[in-house]
């Protein structure tokens, strides 16, 4: 298969660009009457609507809507402290002298959606959920540093911590949606994953739960009674697709208004479609190709291939990511520095790249003995050949066409490199099990790059690759604790140091993700961790309401 080129699409990709610089900063306001309905084409169905289970792009819009954290992360993304942070579920919040504890004082007025009002005994059953030992939560490790939960009284909730460290406002807030305790607390742990609420969840927030018909669509309605004031929509619904082909028919057949991370072959078409507009949403996300340092079969060996990292340099070198990152994503994207977005690090020019350079690739593989020795295009050592095969989802075709790519590239310098496609609960399973060569992997990062300790920590959770680098531990454990904020980037420049000579992956792309809106919706800033943290205060403009959103809501099953 040849390569992908857009060169022809680069032109029109501008001009879609150029025509909504600001689609992204309307700001919603009440001068218009309330009302109306948003439909989201999605390509694939959340499993569950139980927050701390939340995996995938599908299910966070809608558990955002529905439930609500003690406090909301300002729009900076501000993790040091408190500065930023706006009220929620907590009206106030008060540090202890040693700043070992907070104490946040629940809204008297909050309420779940069923009329029960908010206690403190919700938020320090949450605390439990999130950080029980029967559950696959994917937060709980970034949960460590908070000693425990309690209650001083029905509405104050008391967090204790272990360490004094600059993000434990943030460690308390942001990755815990507040769960009902008097709707869940009688349901065993294990069994919480199966449980009806799930499917249909009770919240606190501006939206509320109203059906769920599988495979189909996921709707939720304005909650009227809600002490922050109701939604500006009557109703969002998630209308389900088998996939993202399906779901782009949904949209310009105008039977969807919103659709998120579109490809640039659909950007053209949007262009051209009168009642659509792009939106830059610039998220958090990055793309790599993963390598496993450890042997498959034995862990306790290094893995024959990457467990030299002359190899996995020379694999790094020979990959011309400029190029690569053009040829998938256009516009689109940008090459990736690190495991972090370019957002989030603090100073991009404080490390070195290793240069794209053939020649020295070639170079690296000689001196680790890696020769084509029978002149078949492949090079051996010791009966061995240097041939890997890549994962892939097969639901992401930019990681596929990066395959293809990297592939070609790999050739070239007698690397053998065969992309294998897996089904999406198939790749996850083989990835989570160290049971690959190499992997094209990517993820949704957390703002303040806590989620470093999960993704690339000796002891991360999420350390597919199983990379372990004592001083780039220690370097990362320094740039998260420090309060000095002039230390905590030397810290970050030098553990991005370490980990980009160690190549546990080759970092490939940042991909700028768009969305495409029906002009009549009127919309808030996006945010950077999650385009929906303002559905709420979204909007139809009354003089272009369809059908759709004057049928009545009804009551909700």
């Amino acid at each position: 298969m040849p390569p992908f080129r857009l060169s022809r699409l680069a032109g029109l990709t501008a001009f879609a660009w150029a025509l909504t610089a600001c689609a992204g900063t309307d700001q919603a306001n009440t001068d218009g009457a309330t009302g109306g309905t948003l439909i989201i084409a999605v390509p694939a169905e959340p499993a569950t609507l139980l927050p701390p289970l939340v995996s995938g792009t599908q299910g966070f819009p809608i558990v955002n809507a529905l439930f609500d954290r003690l406090a909301e992360i300002g729009p900076a993304l501000e993790t040091y402290g408190d500065t930023g942070y706006a009220p929620r579920l907590a009206s106030s919040w008060r540090w202890s002298a040693d700043s070992l504890s907070i104490a946040f004082a629940l809204d008297s007025m909050a309420r779940w959606h069923d009329g029960q009002p908010v206690r403190a005994d919700d938020v320090r059953y949450t605390f439990r959920v999130y950080t029980s030992d029967s559950l696959a939560v994917d937060a709980k490790s970034l949960l460590g540093n908070i000693d425990s939960v309690s209650v001083r009284d029905a509405r104050t909730a008391v967090f204790w911590f272990k360490r004094r460290m600059p993000r434990q406002f943030y460690d308390a807030t942001y990755h815990m949606y507040i769960l009902p305790a008097h709707l869940l607390d009688t349901i065993p742990m294990a069994a919480l994953e199966s449980a009806a609420f799930g499917r249909r969840p009770v919240g606190t927030g501006r939206f509320r739960f109203a059906r769920w018909e599988p495979g189909q669509r996921i709707e939720i309605v304005a909650d009227t009674a809600n002490a922050r004031g109701r939604a500006l929509l009557d109703r969002v619904v998630w209308t389900l697709a088998p996939d993202f082909g399906a779901a782009t028919v949904k949209l310009f057949a105008g039977e969807a208004d919103l659709l998120e991370n579109l490809r640039p072959d659909n950007l053209a078409q949007v262009a051209q479609t009168p009642a659509l507009r792009l939106i830059d949403n610039r998220t958090l996300q990055y793309g790599f190709l993963g390598f496993n340092l450890r042997d498959t079969t034995n862990a306790a060996r290094p893995h024959p291939l990457f467990g030299d990292a002359r190899v996995r340099r020379a694999l790094h070198m020979a990959v011309d990511r400029d190029r690569l990152v053009r040829n998938v994503f256009d516009s689109l994207g940008m090459t990736a520095l690190a495991p972090a977005p370019r957002a989030l690090i603090p100073d991009t020019t404080a490390f070195r790249q290793l240069p794209y350079n053939v020649a020295m690739a070639k170079a690296l593989l000689d001196s680790a003995g890696w020769v084509d020795h029978d002149n078949d295009g492949v090079r051996d050592r010791d009966g061995i050949r240097l041939s890997f095969r890549m994962l892939i989802p097969a639901s992401s075709t930019s990681r596929q066409r990066y395959a293809v790519l990297l592939q070609e590239q790999y050739r070239a310098i007698g690397v053998e490199a065969a992309p294998q496609q897996l089904e999406n609960n198939a790749w996850s399973e083989a990835v989570d099990a160290h049971h690959f060569d190499a992997y094209l992997g990517g993820w949704q990062t957390n703002p303040g790059l806590v989620g470093l300790k999960q993704t690339w920590a000796s002891t991360g959770v999420s350390n597919a690759g199983r990379y372990a680098s004592a001083p780039f531990d220690a370097l990362l454990d320094s740039a998260l604790t420090t309060f000095d904020p002039r230390a905590s980037r030397g810290y970050w420049a030098r553990a991005f140091q370490e980990i980009v000579n160690d190549v546990p992956a080759v970092w490939l792309y940042e991909q700028r993700s768009p969305l495409a809106v029906h002009r009549r919706v009127i919309t808030t800033p996006l945010r950077a961790d999650g385009w929906y943290a303002g559905l709420a205060d979204w909007r139809i403009d009354p003089a272009q309401r369809l059908d759709r959103d004057r049928i009545g809501l009804g009551t909700p099953p």
